[in-house]
Formats: structure tokens, sequence, C-alpha cells
């Protein structure tokens, strides 16, 4: 692959906490696989983990994805904002990061449980339930939890503010 540099450099963000804004917010993320020399793209919930720099997200123990995250593990992500066409301009207003990284099937009790509370407080208007219902041990060894430990990470934004996003 070449060396590419983003063309639209007034778009670029730089700033790490921008970046960390977008995938603190996102409701998805998509991530590129590849099998072999086929590309296979997923879109998943998840929870991230500043802390590690990892996002996590769970998924069934047997499928197209896991077979293909077991034997290629590197993965290209994106986590998208979208605001919405700009009426009359031909334009968008967006924020997006883009990353690379390493997936890997967590094993680890207490990390699964941590992985899953992250993204329960995220989704969940009622966390404190979900957790008691569904954080037990013996629940947490069945699930499939992948933790994407983000290694480069770009951002790129074009955010326009309507009049009537001022309200």
């Amino acid at each position: 692959m070449g060396d590419f540099h983003m063309r639209r450099t007034d778009r670029e963000m730089q700033d790490r906490e921008e970046l960390m804004k977008v995938l603190r917010g996102g409701a998805h993320m998509t991530l590129a696989l590849s099998d072999a020399d086929e590309p296979y793209l997923v879109t998943v919930n998840y929870s991230l983990d500043e802390a590690r720099h990892c996002l996590y997200f769970h998924c069934a123990s047997q499928g197209k994805k896991v077979e293909i995250l077991r034997s290629n593990p590197r993965v290209w992500g994106q986590v998208l904002e979208d605001h919405g066409y700009i009426q009359g301009e031909c334009d968008h207003s967006y924020a997006t990061v883009q990353f690379s990284g390493k997936a890997e099937f967590v094993t680890d009790i207490d990390e699964k449980r941590r992985a899953l509370e992250l993204m329960i407080d995220r989704l969940d208007s009622a966390p404190d339930k979900v957790r008691q219902e569904s954080l037990h041990s013996a629940d947490l060894k069945k699930v499939t939890v992948c933790r994407v430990s983000i290694e480069t990470m770009t951002g790129k934004h074009n955010i326009v503010h309507r009049p009537s996003d001022a309200g």
C-alpha cells in the first residue's frame, strides 16, 4: 500500500480528545476484515475502554466473523457521526474516526464483565438492573467478547452548524 496523506487537511482531526469524543459518542462501529483476499464488513455495537485504548464488542461464538478474526485478527474500523445532508449545498455534515487494530477474543471473566459493563452503561437507560440480571460469572463463560486494540487512529470532519442546532 502506498503512503497516502489526507487531501483535505482543513477537515483533519488531529486532537486526540476530538477523536475520542467521536468514539465515545458513536452508536456503532464498522470493521473491515479480510479472509485471504476477500473483504468482509461487519457493523457492531461496541464499548470503549479509554484507559486500555481499545474497543469491545460481543457476538455469537461461531460464524463467519469469528472464523475470519481467528485466522486474521488485523482490522480496519470506523465510527461515524452522521449529522446529515446539508440542503442546498451538495455537502454533508459528519465526523468520522478510522483506526487500525488487532482483534483478540477475551477469555478472562473479569475483563469480559468490564467490557459488558461499559457497553450496558453506554447503551441502557436502566444499567443497574441489566447488570444485575446479565453479568453472572456462569453466563459470562458462554459470552463471546472481542477486544480491538487500537494501533493507529485518524479522523476527519465537516461539522456544519445549522440555525436550528442552537436551541
